[in-house]
């Protein structure tokens, strides 16, 4: 699974330009037919994609390429998810967050749990990602709870990405960036919470 930006014709120019890269051996990526389609739940309205494949000219494996609205294995946009998130790190319970969202009960709660279980992890990767992006970067203070410093972390890493690049990211939220840098797998089970983009040169990856 590789994430991309959501304006399909610069994904398009990108693979014919060789600029998307393999994630399991750095190769390049060609256009190699699309995924099946998906409807995501978005604020409001369902969100309707077919996903992009590439194959890579290296080692031949093939990837979906996700925009970085959605999640693997996620019916919801993730700005949605990222909303509960953030509610959750705030001390509201899972029911009145899906009262808020206009989702179920048992969805909301399967989230935070997800989460929950990696927030250690997260924080602990966004932290370092902070840091990769911004020389001098500002202290993450202690929220008191483990999904709360994760959430933190979440933000103030996407707040050091716009700083870094500005009005390339601009128009993506900070868990549209959180679902780019983890290749989609904020809360895959199994995935390894890590950034999946090289952040090292002066490009806006996104």
């Amino acid at each position: 699974m590789v994430t991309v930006g959501v304006d399909a014709v610069d994904v398009e120019r990108r693979l014919v330009e060789g600029r998307v890269g393999c994630p399991g051996c750095g190769g390049r990526l060609a256009r190699w037919g699309w995924a099946r389609p998906r409807r995501l739940r978005g604020e409001g309205a369902v969100v309707r994609v077919r996903p992009r494949r590439g194959r890579c000219v290296g080692c031949g494996r093939t990837h979906v390429l996700l925009p970085v609205f959605g999640l693997v294995r996620r019916a919801d946009v993730v700005v949605v998810i990222g909303a509960a998130l953030a509610a959750k790190a705030a001390g509201v319970g899972h029911r009145r967050i899906a009262g808020r969202l206009g989702r179920a009960a048992g969805t909301v709660r399967g989230w935070l749990r997800r989460f929950a279980g990696r927030a250690e992890a997260v924080r602990v990767a966004f932290t370092a990602l902070l840091c990769q992006v911004e020389a001098d970067p500002p202290v993450v203070e202690p929220a008191g709870c483990p999904v709360g410093d994760a959430v933190a972390a979440v933000l103030a890493a996407a707040g050091a990405v716009v700083r870094r690049w500005g009005e390339p990211v601009l128009g993506l939220s900070p868990w549209e960036l959180a679902a780019a840098v983890t290749g989609g797998g904020l809360l895959l089970p199994g995935f390894p919470v890590e950034s999946t983009v090289d952040l090292t040169n002066t490009s806006c990856p996104w």
